[in-house]
Parts: C-alpha cells; structure tokens; sequence
C-alpha cells in the first residue's frame, strides 16, 4: 500500500497531434495506481524499456528517461527495480540519439585509456584506433539529419550507415578475440558493438525505414546474444554454486544466480536451480583447490572493485573478492540485452500508432507539470498493445 499512495499523483498529459493516433496513448511522469499494483504483485514485469503483462506479454508502458543519466531514483527504482542492474544502454531506442552515444563511446574508450596504461606494463596492447573512425561516422550521421534536401539527408545517412557497418565488422572481431583470450576487457567490446548496432538502426529510424530497423534488430540481437551468453558461462566459473558460497551470504543469494539462469533458460526456477548446483556445493566445500585450478583467466583479471591493480593476483582470497564483481557485470550484460531487444517493440509501436519517429521522439509531458525529482516519463496506450515477440526468446523470465 505505501508504494501505490507514493505513486497515486499522476500528472497525465494527452496528446493532441493531428491525423494521427496519438490520442489513444497518455504521457504521465509518475506511475499509475494500476501500474504499481501490477508490478507489486507480479501480474506485471519491466523487461528493459517496457512493462508488459507477465501471461500476455502485452506491453502496458512504455519507459523514457528524462534525463540522460537518471540519479537518485528513490521510490521509482524501487518499483521498477532500476538501481538492482546498470546499463549503458537507455530504457528506449528514443533516448539513444548520436549524440548520447558519441557520449557514451568516450567513456567506454576512457576506460579502456586507463586500463591500457596498466596492461602496458606486462606487454598487452589494446586497439583503440578505431573509436576514432567510430566517432566520425557519429559525426556525419548527425551533420546528415540536419540537412534540409532530402536527397542529401538521404545520400549522408547511407555513408554514415556504410561506416557504422564498417564499425560492427571490427567490434564483432574485437569481440571474438577477446573472447578466445579470456580478457578483461571483454564487456567494453560488447557495449562497444552494440552502440555500434545502435547508431546504425537510428539512421534506419530517421529515413522512416522500420522494416529494415525491425530487421536489422532481429539479426544484431542473435549476434549480441550468442557473444554475451559465452561471456557470462565464462562468469558462472566450472562451478556456479561458488556464488552461493557462505561468505556471500547477505549480497548474493539464490534468487539472483537464478534470474541470471532464466536469461539462458526461462523454464528454469529457484528449485531447479538449486538442483543444479546441490552436488556442485558439496564438491567446491571437498575440493576447493580444483576448482580454485579451473578458473578462467577471465575471472583473474577482474580489477577488484572496479579499480585496477597489477601484478593481477590469482590468490585464493582475491578470487572470492572479484565473484561480485562478475555477478554485477552478468547482470548488467542481461539487462543491456533486454534493452536492447525492448527497442524493437519501440519500433513496432511507432509503426503501429501509424506515426513518425519524429513524433514519437517529440512526445514529453508539458514541464510545468512534472514534479520534482521526477526522473521518468511513461508513455501508455488506452489498450494493451499487441507486439510480436521475435526470435522465440522474449519471454524469457522477464525481471
């Protein structure tokens, strides 16, 4: 109950764009009663940016941020449980204009400035030459949609396009390499990819071409999939049950290794899970040291609480001190998968309401009625919207 009174405000805009469907969804910047209650009680769940019937799978709402980089969430991450998993990704394809993912490139390839400066010193070497090339084609994209011929709006995004592409091919092989090397800086590859993904789909998205942007989603959500499941086995060790090891007991529980399971397999619960691991608890408590023997490198050259520290230490206690580190990058990589996937019911919702993208990006509660501290806007349909659920995956557990 004290959740649904934190949330009974509403300050409801209606849209009033001409020929257009619009007027069949509201723009609130708090949640709904029924929302609340829904998520309160399971028969709702967030997946990504949306919020959707957890039987239906019908989308209910539609997530924006505000602000670019939501802080201090207080009552609304406790709802949506947005605090629990970060993200470089933003709940909505609407968000993740050039400019926020040139934003959030630089940080990416700071990251990896810093992590070269140490790898250095024991003769590993980072390529970070491309980000360059990846910025420019950032560039020429947004220079291209501030054109006003429409045939060199056209003509630049294609070349923008043709250089995101180019991008895509080096990242995915950056990806595949580091992969086989077992590296540290394996996720930073992936996000890498995936903005890569991004910018070239919001080009898609500008022309009005959905097709192809629903298209081109499906073929990089595969992609993506297959790289992320191979880095997360690598996390779960030779012998996941680790994570439920008695010195993490209050940070990891149960129920967290098995929402990372259910990512991998939906028909999976806690007690299967469970099972899963029963003989696993018992032989890392006989044999601590082989498991100790069998861990990936991947898990070794985890900076310990997201610093950095060479020579990277292999000890016993430094490889316990880095498994909360790895459960929060699983968790992240999960929650970026889904952000992304949720982009393309974005796109199938645009479609739908028969409006532009443009439109869509132009929908935002009027600012004297948002209330302080509202980090959020929720875009609801009168009806549940039906969506189509690519690639046989969707339901895959959800929050």
């Amino acid at each position: 109950m004290l959740l649904q009174q934190i949330f009974r405000e509403e300050y409801i805009i209606y849209l009033n764009l001409v020929d257009t469907q619009m007027d069949s969804v509201k723009v609130t910047s708090v949640l709904a009663d029924a929302i609340v209650s829904g998520l309160i009680d399971g028969t709702l769940e967030r997946f990504g940016g949306v919020i959707r019937d957890t039987t239906t799978q019908q989308v209910v709402t539609w997530l924006r941020e505000l602000e670019e980089t939501p802080i201090n969430l207080s009552k609304t991450e406790a709802i949506l449980q947005l605090g629990s998993t970060a993200s470089v990704l933003n709940l909505g394809i609407s968000v993740m204009g050039f400019a926020v993912i040139s934003k959030k490139l630089e940080k990416i390839e700071q990251n990896l400035k810093e992590t070269q400066e140490l790898l250095n010193k024991i003769n590993r070497k980072i390529d970070l030459g491309y980000y360059a090339n990846f910025r420019a084609a950032l560039e020429l994209a947004v220079n291209a949609f501030t054109m006003n011929k429409p045939e060199n709006r056209r003509s630049s995004a294609l070349q923008a396009i043709n250089r995101f592409l180019e991008a895509e091919q080096h990242y995915l092989a950056s990806v595949d390499e580091e992969l086989e090397k077992n590296s540290q800086i394996i996720n930073e590859y992936l996000l890498t990819l995936s903005l890569a993904y991004i910018a070239e789909v919001r080009c898609y998205l500008e022309l009005g071409e959905f097709d192809t942007a629903r298209r081109r989603f499906q073929e990089c959500s595969k992609i993506l999939r297959s790289r992320i499941q191979k880095y997360i086995e690598m996390l779960l060790t030779p012998n996941p049950a680790v994570y439920l090891h008695p010195q993490f007991k209050g940070k990891i529980d149960l129920s967290r290794l098995t929402r990372i399971y259910r990512w991998i397999d939906k028909t999976l619960d806690e007690n299967a899970v469970f099972e899963m691991q029963r003989d696993n608890l018992f032989s890392l408590m006989q044999d601590e040291n082989k498991w100790l023997n069998a861990i990936p490198p991947v898990i070794g050259n985890l900076p310990i609480n997201w610093g950095f520290k060479l020579p990277w230490n292999s000890s016993k206690s430094d490889i316990y001190a880095r498994l909360p580190q790895a459960m929060e990058i699983m968790e992240s990589l999960i929650e970026s998968d889904r952000r992304f996937e949720a982009y393309q019911l974005e796109v199938q919702a645009i479609d739908r309401l028969g409006i532009s993208f443009n439109q869509w990006l132009q929908i935002s509660p009027e600012t004297e009625t948002i209330p302080d501290g509202a980090k959020f806007m929720y875009i609801t349909p009168q009806e549940p919207l039906e969506v189509e659920w690519e690639m046989g995956r969707w339901g895959d557990g959800g929050e």
